[in-house]
């Protein structure tokens, strides 16, 4: 890299992609570890039964079967999802006494091949006494709902219940919109399913796993078994995607290491595409009902919202995240009065946890949802509600009701921006065309604007560190694990910038507990600012502390040293240098360094933000929906984003693009849906519809940078504010298309079938 310039603000290729285009990395599964096992797990097939005698008689007799292991034979204590939570909701890792969803595991069988543990799982014998199961949360409240837990007070599914305020927000309002929203349950349908590989060691014992965090992973695992973390390892390989439900410890995880020590043999476990779709944690899946107050002309006068959540079976950190539904549920609006109330449960269905968003999306949809319904009731113009309400740039930062400390926004910038490049009167006066002539393909046009928070609830620390290696390559430690979002080349674009030297001499080591001591891994949209401001910092701090050197070698003032081309020299005089590989092997000379300088170019720190960023945008989504099929089709989606600081806009547009996708497939397509008995009715990519890019528009993604003040980049985060923003839009936009026809609202997945439903219902 030339030091002519800085790199930082321009679109570099990613480091990343030609391995992942070759096919040359290795996922958990592709790993060739000698004398492997492997394990299976007999998963219940009903949602709530007693569990009776499991007999494991023939599948031991398998060939090749090492052991079967249930509740009776192996001694590992119930895992509890979270600290919060009362102990009997913890979840036995082993099913004991009852199965609460499709997918509990009943027993382990460990063999020397994938096909005899197969084999042998099938041959398990339980008995399985059926009980009425719950699979909706709202009946999961309702008196006489089926318990999931009998130790639970009262026999109540109830997890967890906060509220905010307590006076009627909407007193003073000329009008009152009202909406439910059903923000239904996702799966994360990663490319790669989940996996680990445990491997026993003299004294320890690594985990290979597909996750986003192993240091967290670690931490759990030790707990959960009883050890000390440094008798454990936990790495990542490549990670093919992760959304978020692979952020946590996973009870395969556990079994798998807990087998591995046993048997003294190295266990891998791989899960099957059906498997993951009942197995892996799942997202959303709240009852939103907001009613928004206003007066007359459109001011927002308060908002009184109610929140049910799901937390599956066994509750884990999906049952917290209403905390952020409420933290955000006032947007990017001037909201006088609001009231909050939220509920989580348990049902019979797969545990909830993080999904891209994590509680911000369902807020948004909600408000945004509402305020169209407002729009439509007042008849003002769905962009111009929005601006009318807006929190303005000179009232940052703000903390809001629901909690949020804003660090700043220009909200009103990007709604012009997305409504300019959207050509939005022209769109308008199409649709009035349409309208009047009673074409039955209708354009829907759909307004979002959404704020959202990054690094949220503590997440705002974390560990890097970077040294300058006697060859003269650098090498950065980071607490954050990539999985496809471009880490290594974002985090390499930052010490060049820095320190001068070539991107392909930057060596970033993350993913791996034996080179990294703490992390909060990468979820929540944090790694850039916290992660790069890390690097950021220490690359500074090493900058400095190389110049004394250099002066020092040089015989020059530290405020003449400046950098050269992968290395420092004194300004003006191109021949006095030094190299980074010889400034590194000096700094490690007791005799070449200045008294009182410590050896070597090396810091190391836990960067701390402070708090939370929040990035903000606005979108618009244009559909077409045949009134007499109910068919949709994306016809353009327009997104102006504002992450803060922009550093490498190629891997922005990037994130843009995949969250849009991710918006677009819950507004359209995805849902996980359970008939009567609790039976998962899209446990294969049959049933469970993901779109193609053949399904998808293409994006039209643009930026507004307003850089946040509480890191030294200005960053906030991206990885998830196109789901935010996108979802609401599509929504609006189908139903707006139909709304002169008497439609109000409809649930998502917006199909055909439901759009057809709601047309039919109202002729």
């Amino acid at each position: 890299m030339s030091v002519q310039g800085s790199i930082l603000g321009n679109a570099v290729l990613r480091r990343e992609d030609p391995t992942l285009l070759r096919g040359t990395e290795k996922y958990c599964d592709d790993l060739d570890i000698e004398g492997v096992h492997y394990v299976h797990f007999v998963r219940s097939p009903y949602a709530h039964a007693r569990l009776g005698a499991v007999d494991t008689t023939e599948a031991a007799a398998v060939p090749g079967v090492l052991g079967v292991w249930t509740a009776r034979n192996l001694e590992v204590e119930p895992f509890l999802g979270f600290p919060m939570w009362n102990p009997y909701f913890a979840r036995p890792m082993l099913a004991t006494g009852k199965v609460r969803f499709v997918g509990d595991i009943v027993a382990a069988v460990v063999a020397t091949s994938r096909e005899a543990a197969a084999d042998a799982a099938e041959m398990v014998q339980v008995d399985y006494e059926p009980l009425p199961a719950v699979t909706d949360p709202e009946a999961a409240l309702a008196p006489g709902a089926p318990t999931l837990f009998d130790e639970a007070e009262g026999g109540s599914n109830l997890v967890f219940e906060h509220a905010i305020g307590e006076d009627d927000p909407l007193v003073g309002a000329d009008h009152v919109a009202e909406v439910r929203v059903v923000s239904q349950r996702l799966a994360g349908v990663p490319m790669e399913t989940n996996g680990c590989v445990a491997v026993p060691e003299a004294d320890r014992v690594t985990l290979w796993a597909s996750s986003q965090n192993p240091n967290a992973v670690r931490d759990a695992v030790a707990a959960a078994l009883g050890m000390d973390p440094s008798e454990l390892r936990v790495a990542a390989p490549a990670v093919g995607g992760g959304f978020g439900p692979k952020a946590g410890p996973c009870i395969e995880f556990m079994l798998a290491v807990k087998l591995a020590k046993q048997l003294n043999v190295p266990v891998k476990w791989t899960e099957e595409r059906t498997e993951n779709m009942v197995a892996l944690v799942q997202g959303r899946a709240m009852v939103l009902t907001a009613k928004l107050g206003l007066t007359s002309d459109g001011t927002i006068v308060g908002l009184d919202a109610d929140v049910v959540a799901d937390g599956g079976a066994y509750p884990a950190i999906g049952a917290f995240l209403t905390m952020l539904t409420q933290q955000m549920s006032q947007g990017v609006y001037n909201i006088p009065a609001l009231r909050f109330h939220a509920r989580s449960t348990v049902t019979n269905t797969t545990t909830t946890a993080a999904y891209r968003g994590a509680g911000r999306p369902e807020a948004t949809q909600m408000l945004e949802r509402v305020l169209d319904v407002a729009a439509d009731e007042l008849g003002i113009d769905s962009a111009e509600i929005r601006r009318k309400n807006f929190i303005r740039p000179e009232q940052f930062p703000i903390v809001t009701h629901g909690g949020a400390n804003y660090d700043c926004g220009e909200y009103e910038k990007s709604l012009d921006a997305v409504l300019e490049a959207s050509g939005y009167r022209e769109l308008l006066a199409e649709q009035a065309k349409r309208r009047a002539s009673g074409d039955p393909k209708q354009l829907g046009i759909g307004v979002s604007a959404y704020v959202e928070v990054t690094a949220p609830v503590g997440l705002h620390v974390e560990y890097g560190a970077v040294e300058v290696n006697d060859d003269g390559t650098v090498t950065a430690r980071v607490g954050t694990s990539a999985h496809g979002q471009g880490h290594i080349t974002s985090f390499s674009m930052i010490i060049a910038d820095m320190l001068g030297v070539d991107m392909d001499k930057v060596i970033v080591l993350q993913s791996d507990t034996d080179d990294i001591p703490r992390g909060a891994g990468t979820m929540g949209s944090r790694s850039l600012q916290t992660a790069g401001s890390a690097v950021h910092v220490a690359s500074e701090t090493v900058l400095d502390k190389a110049k004394q050197l250099a002066a020092h070698l040089l015989e020059a003032s530290a405020d003449d040293i400046v950098k050269a081309d992968n290395g420092l020299q004194v300004a003006g005089v191109p021949s006095s240098s030094l190299s980074w590989a010889e400034l590194a092997v000096a700094a490690k000379d007791d005799a070449r360094r200045p008294a009182g300088m410590e050896a070597g170019l090396a810091y190391e720190l836990d960067f701390d933000g402070i708090d939370s960023t929040y990035p903000f945008g606005a979108h618009v989504s244009v559909v077409e929906v045949d009134t007499e099929t109910g068919a949709v089709s994306m016809l353009r989606h327009i997104a102006v984003d504002d992450c803060g600081r922009i550093l490498n806009p190629m891997l922005v547009t990037g994130q843009q693009h995949g969250g849009i996708a991710q918006g677009a497939a819950q507004a359209l397509y995805e849902i996980v849906a359970y008939d009567d008995d609790g039976n998962p009715i899209t446990s294969n990519l049959m049933n469970y519809a993901i779109p193609s890019a053949a399904e998808l528009c293409s994006f039209e993604t643009s930026n507004t940078e307003t850089p946040s003040p509480r890191n030294p980049l200005g960053a906030k985060g991206i990885g998830e504010s196109g789901t935010i923003g996108s979802t609401p839009a599509i929504h609006n936009a189908v139903i707006d298309a139909v709304s002169h026809l008497g439609v109000r609202h409809i649930d998502m997945p917006l199909t055909g079938q439901t759009v057809w439903s709601a047309l039919q219902a109202v002729k």
